[in-house]
């Protein structure tokens, strides 16, 4: 139907700036067309493909299955094993929130089971960290509060004892 401009190699500094000016604004569909955009002209382009995942995470409230789904063709693009790892538990605990957010029935269960997974990548990823590099740990300590806090958020034997109390 339309046949999309080339951005200059010259413009992607700047493009990652805006793309990640647009997720900052909660605007994560714009983030996500300039990071396309970028790779367009530098396929492993690894600033751009972070920021895309980003992005994508951003819009799970609205689009799970697809954005999930998106996301996690991202992650074997990513040249970092670290990186890797980090963000597929990125994209676990996003998934976790946006199950909360939609409160359907069994959520809390199937959250709990998202944050388990994002905390055990996590743990590979704090593994093999680059020296002063504890971002990992910050988010698995996330994780671990938002499970002690939420009382939704138990293994399914634990949630289906509570439904029966």
């Amino acid at each position: 139907m339309f046949n999309l401009k080339p951005l200059s190699k010259e413009a992607i500094p700047r493009a990652l700036e805006k793309a990640e000016r647009y997720r900052l604004l909660n605007e994560p569909w714009q983030a996500e067309s300039i990071c396309l955009d970028i790779l367009r002209i530098e396929p492993e382009n690894q600033d751009a493909l972070v920021m895309l995942l980003l992005a994508l995470t951003d819009e799970f409230d609205k689009r799970l299955t697809e954005c999930g789904n998106q996301a996690r063709d991202v992650l074997p693009r990513l040249h970092s094993e670290y990186d890797r790892a980090y963000y597929a538990g990125i994209i676990c605990e996003r998934q976790a929130r946006a199950q909360l957010n939609q409160g359907q029935l069994g959520a809390g269960v199937i959250a709990y089971h998202w944050l388990r997974e994002a905390m055990s990548l996590y743990e590979k990823a704090e593994a093999i960290r680059p020296p002063g590099n504890d971002d990992a740990v910050l988010r698995w300590n996330t994780c671990a509060r938002l499970i002690m806090r939420n009382r939704l958020l138990v293994p399914t034997e634990d949630r289906v004892e509570a439904l029966m109390e």
